[in-house]
């Protein structure tokens, strides 16, 4: 999730810099390949890439002396609700990325492939920032959910020109941060990145892009599936003790979700900075009726849920 940060940033700079570029609306894609706009965004990514690795390495490698590199292999952790997370970050950051260009002019293809690139590239550095570190290590599993965020966006771009199944994130409190404040976070926006306990990722389609049946369903309308864990307070296994204090024993389960959503950028509205706003955060999940099938058995049912 240390990338979201990353793609949140990346788009509002073009928004900061659009007054610098020509007389067409910012919001609205160049008809042709622009220039000036092309610029704009290469100095844009050259000048982030760098400055934001530098200050992910300064949060959360500088505690830590450089190792050699060396491997790790976490696939069986927190019950692969990191490695949806790292799916979700790649797909978010290309897809802003091929936003971006498109933005500029720039062909389908080579937009697609290039902002595509971008996103699985800025996740291999953190990788190798984990490969020499000795509290992480280079995560193959890490690097194969990254491949797989990366091939569901760049697919669905070639194919169809657009996305219609979208990768979401929500977040609610869990109960479980209170016990292990530390890895968990002590509060929000801390434990919306470091407690999976209350993330849920979501698979979310577009019903009239899908289907076809445009005249029948609300071009903003999808049916979203989720995947979710809880009674995690450690990553393969839960600690009795912390800091010398019992803590409870909790039973790690996992949790599937089907429930409905709004592509919130198909929603169109008279004014451009809000429709900014709904494509820089239209990765969270909005709340809806939910129905969650877990592994000890149960269904419930959730008016709204976060």
């Amino acid at each position: 999730m240390r990338g979201i940060l990353f793609a949140a940033i990346f788009f509002c700079c073009f928004n900061i810099c659009h007054a610098q570029t020509d007389t067409l609306d910012f919001f609205e894609n160049a008809p042709a390949l622009n220039p000036k706009r092309v610029r704009l965004v290469n100095t844009v990514s050259a000048v982030l890439y760098p400055t934001t690795m530098f200050g992910l390495y300064q949060l959360w490698y500088t505690d830590y002396p450089l190792e050699s590199f060396h491997f790790f292999n976490d696939a069986g952790e927190w019950l692969q609700m990191d490695k949806a997370g790292h799916m979700v970050t790649a797909y978010y950051i290309g897809k802003v990325c091929i936003g971006a260009y498109r933005w500029a002019g720039m062909d389908n293809k080579k937009a697609s492939w290039r902002g595509a690139g971008i996103g699985f590239i800025y996740q291999l550095t953190i990788e190798i920032f984990d490969g020499l570190s000795p509290q992480w290590g280079f995560s193959v599993a890490d690097v194969a959910t990254n491949l797989t965020g990366t091939g569901i966006l760049l697919s669905q771009q070639l194919a169809w020109q657009e996305q219609r199944i979208i990768l979401k994130y929500s977040f609610h409190n869990s109960d479980y941060r209170k016990y292990r404040p530390n890895l968990l976070g002590n509060q929000f926006p801390e434990t919306a990145l470091k407690d999976y306990n209350g993330q849920t990722y979501w698979l979310s389609m577009n019903l009239a892009s899908l289907t076809g049946k445009k005249d029948f369903f609300p071009s903003w309308l999808n049916l979203a599936f989720g995947y979710g864990a809880e009674g995690m307070t450690g990553g393969s296994s839960n600690p009795t003790i912390v800091d010398g204090a019992s803590i409870p024993e909790f039973r790690r389960y996992r949790q599937y979700y089907a429930s409905l959503d709004i592509d919130v950028t198909k929603i169109k509205t008279s004014w451009p900075v809000l429709n900014g706003f709904f494509k820089v955060f239209g990765f969270i999940k909005i709340p809806a009726p939910t129905i969650e099938f877990n592994q000890g058995g149960k269904t419930k049912f959730y008016v709204l849920y976060f």
